[in-house]
């Protein structure tokens, strides 16, 4: 009895007065940072952990190189020496065994490829890098503005170049190996199979645009709709008329469980994140951030499937998730880079019709609807800079 209580007494000395799960987080608190080799450059990244009221783990991330703002962790789990931690805005996972001396960590980076080392230490006053402030949030432009360029460069991809880009920086809106197709069905909300009457040449010669709004601030993704609209019409001579036709599309609807979704905390006036990780045999990521399913349903229509795809959920808000799914062979030529690889592995995810219902709750499924389609009158080569 006597050694039982004299346990108890060394515990309670141990934490303070705190619960032992608080004394075992406390071990691992603090700043830790490591370099990461990524695309030929070092990163430096640094992760501070903490414990939460509610007596959990809870780290954010810093790229220091990359000014990257705090990037929480969605998980921070420690098991014995083992530590993981998910990070979901990232698509990332780091998973390391932390040393007898609780002072490094060796483990591993993953974001949608292979695993990287990254090796961390617990920094000290002495040791911590500098974090720098992170940069200004932009001015965003006014909602109710429809801007035109004030100046754009329109010029031939390099061929030798693999895959395609609409992004914005700074004001600037910006595109690489952009078909006057992709221009198209972007600015208009249609799929390829929308869009009838073309030259043969609107979906093979691309084209790299930068171009800054006539209008202050950053537009969002209305306003950059309506910027290349002017564009296609000033400098590629657009006209069309549109009709109305019934025709096979995929229809996004709310299964029966219901939806797993969750809502971004993203500022909900900042643009949305829609971007697909690499090919791999072990199957593809559809990162989304801060995204509404209709900006959901375009890019889907833009780069995976073969019929325009049609929002009938009803939701509205900008939510986060990552889709895990093994593209088949005639899916992503949208995306302009080589077919995704087959693979026969019985750890791939599924496709992506069962993908969405299995980890998003909704139906991904072919049907018949009436649709918009364009007709191109006119349209020429684009005029020079």
């Amino acid at each position: 009895m006597k050694k039982w209580m004299l346990w108890v007494v060394a515990l309670a000395a141990l934490s303070g007065g705190a619960s032992f799960s608080q004394a075992f987080a406390q071990n691992i608190t603090g700043t830790w940072q490591g370099s990461l080799q990524a695309g030929g450059r070092e990163l430096r990244v640094v992760f501070k952990v903490s414990t939460t009221d509610a007596d959990k783990l809870a780290a954010v991330m810093y790229s220091i190189d990359q000014q990257s703002p705090a990037i929480p962790a969605t998980t921070f789990t420690r098991n014995g020496s083992t530590v993981k931690m998910t990070i979901a805005a990232l698509n990332g996972t780091y998973e390391g065994k932390l040393n007898a001396d609780g002072n490094s960590i060796t483990g591993t980076w993953t974001q949608g490829g292979p695993a990287l080392p990254l090796n961390l230490t617990r920094a000290t006053p002495e040791t911590a890098w500098t974090i720098p402030e992170p940069p200004p949030p932009p001015v965003r432009m006014a909602a109710d503005a429809k801007p035109g360029f004030e100046v754009a460069t329109i010029k031939p991809s390099d061929p030798a170049r693999p895959g395609k880009l609409f992004t914005v920086r700074g004001q600037d809106v910006i595109t690489i190996n952009t078909t006057l197709s992709d221009l198209i069905t972007m600015a208009y909300d249609l799929h390829l199979r929308q869009v009838t009457g073309g030259p043969a040449w609107l979906e093979s010669d691309k084209y790299d645009i930068t171009g800054k709004p006539e209008v202050p601030g950053q537009p969002n993704v209305a306003q950059i709709k309506i910027m290349i609209q002017k564009l296609l019409a000033d400098r590629f001579q657009l006209k069309f008329h549109r009709e109305k036709k019934e025709l096979s599309v995929y229809a996004i609807t709310v299964g029966k469980t219901g939806a797993k979704l969750t809502a971004s905390q993203s500022d909900p006036n900042s643009l949305p994140g829609l971007f697909f990780g690499r090919a791999a045999p072990s199957g593809m990521s559809f990162n989304v951030r801060n995204a509404t399913i209709a900006e959901v349903a375009g890019v889907l229509q833009g780069s995976v499937l073969d019929k325009p795809v049609v929002d009938q959920t009803g939701l509205s808000e900008k939510y986060d998730f990552t889709l895990k799914f093994t593209p088949d062979p005639g899916q992503m030529a949208g995306l302009g880079g080589p077919p995704p690889p087959a693979t026969d592995s019985l750890d791939a995810p599924p496709d992506i019709f069962a993908a969405f219902q299995q980890q998003l709750g909704l139906k991904l499924e072919s049907t018949k609807a009436p649709a918009d389609v364009m007709v191109i009158d006119k349209v020429e080569k684009p005029s020079a800079n």
